[in-house]
């Protein structure tokens, strides 16, 4: 999608920390982290929110996934870490691509919001 951020930090059109990145996914320092620890996990396919995946997703949002442990481990996450995916306005989702946060090295208290 032209307009879309993170569809731009993923191309490298706009500079970012990268965390992680193969030919499915790009990971990425928030810019107005909630924790010591804040990264998003987006898929390079421009996918607007969880409500448009289409069965032929599968296989990106399965290696999405997979990938979050990975980099909870190269982050040190050992101890715990929060996952979290905002969909739709309501939900308070910001940017209509979609993407997972991944939160850690602080206490996570319930409910969240």
């Amino acid at each position: 999608m032209d307009n879309c951020i993170f569809c731009k930090l993923a191309n490298h059109e706009i500079p970012t920390n990268v965390v992680y990145e193969d030919d499915k996914v790009f990971c990425f320092y928030d810019m107005e982290p909630q924790a010591p620890v804040h990264v998003l996990l987006i898929p390079k396919k421009h996918i607007a929110c969880l409500d448009d995946l289409k069965a032929e997703d599968v296989e990106i949002i399965s290696h999405l996934m997979l990938k979050v442990k990975e980099i909870a481990e190269k982050l040190g996450l050992q101890e715990g870490y929060r996952v979290v995916s905002n969909n739709g306005d309501l939900a308070g989702q910001t940017v209509k691509h979609l993407h997972f946060h991944i939160l850690g090295k602080r206490e996570m208290k319930w409910p969240p919001g």
